[in-house]
């Protein structure tokens, strides 16, 4: 007796759907079905609003944020310091920052950070845009916002040995303790950086 299977372009659908970040089979699987059993035009409309993104956001020029036209909302803020410069990896960093409203200047998205494991080279981020940045910007501090693991340690050492000595001011965000953590749940590294960083009171 031969096996029954959804239809070919059904099947496409599914496999599609398992390519997006956090889709598994199963979810992919109930999307393509509430797609195909869906009654409203619900499904259209997200089609449109995915091709409306995928045509009208692109990087910002100067950032490498989200943006509709060549600058973001952020680098086209006139009220906002331009002698600060905060680097970052990801374009997705950015929000988290922004939510806590310490900090008012500029940002900088490397897209990435040096990990030859995963074969990312300097030449792979944005690099030679941040230097350019930098040479040719009043800024008087670039604030690293890295990762405090392997890969972003290796990457912040890379870039401050890059720009040292090109002006500006380099600092790192501070490293330690979570608000509201106790000690017993602090890994080690974690502890090293919360007391290599202390501030005096």
């Amino acid at each position: 007796m031969k096996r029954i299977e959804y239809p070919a372009a059904l099947r496409e659908l599914i496999t599609q759907l398992r390519q997006m970040p956090g889709v598994g089979p199963r979810s992919a699987e109930r999307i393509a079905l509430w797609m195909v059993q869906a009654k409203a035009g619900q499904p259209e409309q997200i089609s449109v609003s995915i091709k409306a993104t995928r045509d009208g956001v692109r990087p910002c020029r100067h950032c490498g944020f989200f943006a509709t036209t060549d600058l973001c909302e952020i680098c086209a803020d006139s009220s906002r310091s331009r002698g600060l410069l905060c680097v970052i990896e990801q374009p997705t960093d950015i929000l988290p920052l922004e939510k806590t409203s310490a900090f008012h200047g500029l940002y900088h998205s490397l897209g990435g950070r040096i990990s030859p494991l995963d074969h990312v080279a300097p030449e792979d981020l944005r690099i030679a845009q941040l230097i350019a940045r930098v040479e040719t910007g009043q800024f008087s501090e670039v604030i690293f916002a890295l990762a405090a693991d392997v890969e972003g340690e290796a990457t912040t050492s890379y870039l401050v040995e890059l720009l040292r000595g090109k002006g500006p001011t380099l600092t790192r965000i501070a490293h330690g303790l979570p608000a509201g953590g106790g000690l017993e749940s602090a890994d080690e590294l974690t502890l090293y950086q919360a007391l290599s960083g202390r501030t005096k009171l």
